[in-house]
């Protein structure tokens, strides 16, 4: 079973921000390209980013399973509109399909119901594999978005949500 750490420490925030570049080395490249995995690790996941957020009221949790860090996930809850937002689910390749996805979804909707929350929503790209997973715990597609994220980037994604 995992374990969810919550992110507090800076030697925690490194831990996410490494497991960020790991992580999305071996997943996005391929989806997005390097260039783009580059700048988005710098501009949103690397250690002061991460920092930032936190300070911001994001949440970060890295996910351990028999003491190694497996994974990471982020949540903000800053709106009105009765959501959680997923942020960042992430866990390494040789742990997918491992229903580890599921566990950390099921610790953010636990997490949503305590906040008083009533939806959870979350972005992914559009060519990303893992959409078949959400769909299949219940996350219907929205809406598709495409937002300008700098440098001549965008991420092309789809909007989910899911009744709490």
């Amino acid at each position: 079973m995992p374990e969810f750490v919550k992110v507090t420490t800076e030697n925690e925030i490194s831990t996410v921000a490494d497991l960020a570049h790991e992580i999305w080395n071996e997943h996005y490249v391929k989806i997005i390209g390097q260039a783009q995995v580059d700048y988005m690790l710098a501009r949103f996941q690397s250690r002061s980013a991460i920092r930032e957020q936190i300070e911001k009221g994001f949440l970060y949790y890295i996910i351990r399973l028999e003491d190694e860090d497996i994974g990471y996930l982020g949540i903000c809850s800053e709106d009105n509109e009765g959501k959680i937002d997923l942020s960042k689910l992430y866990i390494k390749e040789q742990y997918r399909g491992k229903s580890l996805g599921r566990k950390a979804l099921d610790f953010i909707e636990e997490l949503g119901r305590e906040m008083g929350k009533q939806k959870i929503s979350l972005t992914v790209n559009k060519y990303n594999p893992a959409i078949a997973a959400y769909e299949s715990m219940g996350f219907n597609r929205k809406q598709a978005l495409v937002q300008d994220i700098g440098a001549g980037f965008v991420m092309d994604d789809y909007l989910y949500e899911k009744n709490l």
